[in-house]
């Protein structure tokens, strides 16, 4: 029980490798050594029943389970889950509720294969939910605190710099990064944050004054998931699908992607960037290594 009078639920913290050394042939035809990340599925239990079987890099596999459940509308209050156990002998995550999930076969059997990395899904009935979401309508960015943004996250220590294939999503208030994850797919690093922010006390679980940012494209379902999240500006690196545009314009989301250095464009709810032109003629920082 927090002081705020809120119960969070038990977390271990299992942790696991996020990396494997390998050895390759280069094109020189010699052999080196590389890194390569350590991919791994984690089976979810949510009371002793099989839900789905997520492929991960388990940096954070509770906060991954939390975030999941949450942004599939299974939980409604972060107060609804006693327990996360995750056991990486058995590549499992057993979840243990308050007072269990109605009906849960039958909102877990219509699912929808998004482009997420190795193939991420959503159960049916998450679209509806979106004429129910309001975003605070007073949030915004200025051009210089996506700059501020924007450098964090170049000079942020990664696993993508040591080994790739990963993708990294982070949460901001304003230029401070609150909160960076990164995954094999941009579906779970975005589980994962909304799982972090159920688990912050106080300000932490409020999504109006954070921006989220992502390596990966702005599709359909990381709008969506930020949506849901409370979150009213996103920023990519990528660009955007047709509809997560859509989906961006209708909710009054800000979305705003080929984010690097000092380049970008704003795809949606341009009211919410707070333009300052005469830095984009600034020298930009140096692209990271």
């Amino acid at each position: 029980m927090t002081a705020s009078g809120l119960s969070l639920p038990r977390l271990t913290q299992a942790r696991a490798p996020l990396t494997r050394a390998v050895t390759v042939v280069n094109e020189h035809g010699a052999t080196e050594t590389v890194s390569i990340p350590a991919e791994r599925p984690l089976t979810i239990y949510v009371d002793r029943r099989e839900l789905v079987t997520l492929m991960t890099l388990g940096a954070m596999p509770e906060l991954l389970v939390l975030g999941y459940l949450r942004n599939q509308r299974l939980i409604g209050e972060v107060s609804d889950v006693l327990s996360i156990v995750v056991d990486w002998e058995v590549n499992a995550a057993a979840v243990e509720t308050r007072h269990g999930i109605a009906d849960l076969e039958a909102r877990t059997a219509q699912r929808v294969v998004t482009t997420g990395c190795g193939q991420g899904s959503v159960f049916g009935g998450l679209m509806e939910e979106l004429d129910h979401i309001r975003l605070a309508p007073q949030a915004s960015v200025t051009q210089a605190q996506l700059y501020g943004l924007l450098n964090a996250i170049r000079v942020q220590e990664t696993t993508y710099k040591s080994a790739g294939s990963v993708h990294g999503c982070a949460l901001f208030r304003g230029a401070d990064m609150l909160m960076f994850v990164e995954d094999v797919g941009r579906h779970n690093a975005i589980d994962t944050l909304a799982g972090w922010m159920w688990m912050q006390p106080e300000a932490g679980q409020d999504g109006a004054d954070k921006i989220f940012y992502t390596t990966g494209r702005l599709t359909s379902e990381m709008i969506m998931k930020s949506a849901q999240m409370g979150v009213p500006i996103v920023v990519s690196r990528s660009g955007m699908t047709q509809m997560g545009y859509e989906i961006a314009r209708g909710l009054g989301l800000c979305a705003i992607g080929r984010a690097v250095n000092r380049h970008f464009v704003c795809y949606t709810a341009p009211e919410r960037l707070v333009l300052q032109p005469e830095l984009a003629a600034a020298r930009a920082p140096a692209s990271a290594p």
